[in-house]
């Protein structure tokens, strides 16, 4: 073979080594680059999540300590569990959020009971006392067991009941 030929297969060899080594690193810091969006993205759920969370725990003390109506209290709860944690709705005692929201969801709010009529809303809130004075002891030890749950994003293999913590025995603070 001419000693030409082998200097031209040679460069064409390098040049095919160098082409493939930029096309190799390009890849790797795309991928680099997408990992750490995937961690940037994970970190923020990881945050929004405890946020929830805290918003959860929050809303279950001034449930307890009556700051916030029944009903609004378990509506905004259901609407947190939605995102963080939504099988446990299907547990007690923490169904009653999921039983207090389909039972009030009919009920208008906001800028629809500014204009509806006065009557109605004045029936639509005994409705709403009533329920909420029927499930009293329900939405109270919900609240307790809310503001006391792991969240650790599963729910516990035995008997499928979710893991609660002893509040006697907790860190939290009450």
């Amino acid at each position: 073979m001419p000693q030409n030929l082998q200097w031209i297969l040679i460069l064409a060899g390098l040049i095919a080594i160098a082409g493939l080594s930029l096309y190799i690193f390009r890849k790797g810091r795309r991928l680099r680059q997408h990992q750490r969006a995937v961690e940037r993205t994970r970190a923020l759920q990881a945050e929004r999540r405890e946020s929830m969370i805290e918003s959860i725990r929050i809303l279950a003390m001034t449930l307890e300590q009556e700051q916030v109506e029944p009903s609004e209290g378990c509506i905004r709860i259901k609407g947190l569990l939605d995102h963080v944690e939504p099988d446990l709705l299907n547990h007690s005692p923490y169904s009653i959020f999921q039983t207090i929201y389909e039972k009030t969801e009919h009920m208008p709010t906001h800028e629809a009971r500014k204009q509806a009529d006065p009557k109605l809303i004045q029936r639509l809130d005994q409705e709403r006392f009533a329920l909420e004075a029927e499930h009293a002891e329900a939405i109270h030890e919900a609240a307790l067991a809310i503001r006391y749950y792991r969240f650790d994003g599963s729910v516990s293999a035995s008997a499928g009941e979710p893991r609660t913590v002893d509040p006697g025995r907790s860190t939290l603070h009450p």
